[in-house]
């Protein structure tokens, strides 16, 4: 096995991935990347042209996107938690569970907090109010959905899960009232903040936290 994983602490996305690998305690080499140092962005396009992590290199097989390094560590590298349902159906609605937490909590929460990063003269006020009101909406579908349940989809910890986490966790940094407005969702993640695959994730990207935009 020669698994490595390029990836930033700080990102959701690259979260996600190290999440699933600590799940199960899957031996691998992390290389962090930073994107703002040219040295180092021009060394990672030469393994993933887009430039975007997280990315999985085993041997010569490059794999990235979040989902789909998940989806080929449980058919490659299986452990003790399976991130993917045997049942075709159940694995079907998994999956959309995964791509709701990542494009309609994740996708919103990165545009309210990417548009404190430009500069002056270019913020998208328009699009932040947009975003917030998607955000709303899909934290209190997240809200109904999880009263009385311990998981994102299921019995147990699945990749849904995985992208649920990081997702909550920073909406959590930009919705002022989260914890009042969505007890649920809130009371979710904080149970899921105690696993040891998510506290060990997080612990590592605390020393770059400073680097949140704040509002």
């Amino acid at each position: 096995m020669a698994l490595t994983l390029y990836y930033h602490p700080l990102s959701s996305y690259c979260m996600k991935a190290l999440i699933a690998l600590y799940e199960n305690e899957t031996p691998f080499t992390p290389q962090l990347v930073k994107l703002m140092d040219p040295a180092e962005r021009a060394e990672f396009v030469k393994i993933w042209p887009i430039g975007k992590f997280p990315v999985l290199k085993d041997g010569d097989w490059i794999v990235p996107e979040s989902s789909i390094i998940i989806e080929y560590l449980d058919q490659k590298y299986p452990g003790k938690t399976r991130f993917i349902p045997a049942d075709p159906d159940a694995a079907r609605q998994m999956r959309m569970r995964d791509r709701f937490f990542d494009l309609y909590v994740m996708e919103h929460m990165v545009k309210i907090v990417g548009d404190r990063l430009r500069p002056e003269g270019k913020h998208d006020p328009f699009g932040v109010e947009e975003a917030r009101n998607r955000l709303a909406t899909a934290l209190a579908m997240s809200d109904e959905a999880m009263a009385g349940k311990s998981f994102a989809f299921g019995d147990g910890f699945t990749m849904a899960d995985c992208a649920a986490v990081p997702a909550l966790f920073y909406a959590a940094k930009v919705v002022a009232d989260f914890a009042s407005a969505y007890p649920n969702v809130a009371g979710y993640l904080d149970r899921q903040l105690k696993r040891p695959s998510v506290a060990r994730t997080l612990r590592e990207a605390e020393p770059y936290m400073e680097m949140f935009p704040k509002g």
